[in-house]
């Protein structure tokens, strides 16, 4: 199974974050909504969550 990537850096923030975080789903779903709320002030909500995983990507593996 591919794990599963989130980037910050996607993101438009006016923090500049630089934040990637690449691990199976569930848990960087649940690593990047607690980076969001504590970092970025958001409220974790479903949507957010939803947000989040929505975002993801396959991490690329060099071959």
């Amino acid at each position: 199974m591919a794990r599963k990537v989130a980037d910050c850096r996607k993101t438009p923030s006016v923090m500049n974050c630089t934040l990637t975080i690449i691990g199976e789903e569930e848990e960087v779903v649940r690593a990047a909504t607690e980076h969001a709320v504590s970092v970025h002030s958001h409220e974790d909500s479903p949507e957010l969550r939803a947000m989040v995983r929505d975002s993801l990507e396959d991490e690329k593996v060099p071959a």
